[in-house]
């Protein structure tokens, strides 16, 4: 099986932080870039689309909620437009502007506050995260599937969407069992990422 593990991470075995060109690092900054990129990933529009928009929106400036509230509504559509975001543009804007507000004025602009208003509960965490607009539980599960890179007491995360793509790649279709098939917890959010991508083309 883990030669099956070693084709998936070979083939589809990029984070989408990655992807994005966030290094993701438990620090303020970069959790907020895989916090505005969820956002992103979040809507029904192709992942591609949302990556190149949160690069734009990274290469604007607004890589700390400081300065996605001070970009104007106007400023985050027209970056937004330049990833080709373009049909969710307006109403992510208010969105991404709205979630600053919430995570300056709640968390001080630090989500390693609301990681530790969850208390190392997973369950907690996807509750919290989801009180940002424009997350729901799958964009809950998007930030999670990433941010155990950093968080490790979120290790191993596999959402059922992983789960099922594992399960039909010959797979465990268990978090335990498929992590154990991992060398390094380093290659949880890839292998996460690897399943879900797969998953996309089938």
């Amino acid at each position: 099986m883990r030669d099956k593990v070693t084709t998936l991470l070979d083939r589809y075995g990029h984070t989408y932080a990655g992807q994005a060109g966030i290094h993701l690092a438990d620090r303020p900054s970069p959790l907020y870039q895989l916090l505005v990129l969820t956002t992103l990933l979040s809507a029904r529009i192709s992942a591609d689309v949302a990556v190149a928009a949160t690069k734009e929106l990274l290469a604007a400036g607004y890589r700390t909620p400081a300065a996605m509230r001070e970009a104007t509504w106007q400023d985050r559509v027209d970056a937004l437009g330049r990833g080709h975001y373009r049909r969710y543009d307006e109403s992510t804007s208010t969105t991404l502007g709205k979630a600053a507000d919430l995570l300056i004025d709640r968390w001080k602009g630090d989500l390693r506050r609301l990681r530790e208003e969850a208390e190392g509960k997973v369950g907690r965490l996807k509750e919290l995260l989801q009180e940002f607009p424009g997350i729901g539980p799958v964009g809950a599960d998007i930030f999670l599937r990433e941010v155990q890179a950093v968080w490790p007491e979120v290790a191993p995360y596999f959402d059922e969407k992983a789960l099922e793509s594992a399960r039909r790649n010959g797979l465990p279709d268990r978090a335990e069992p498929l992590a154990e098939l991992a060398r390094t917890k380093d290659e949880l959010p890839r292998l996460a990422a690897a399943l879900i991508r797969a998953s996309l083309e089938s």
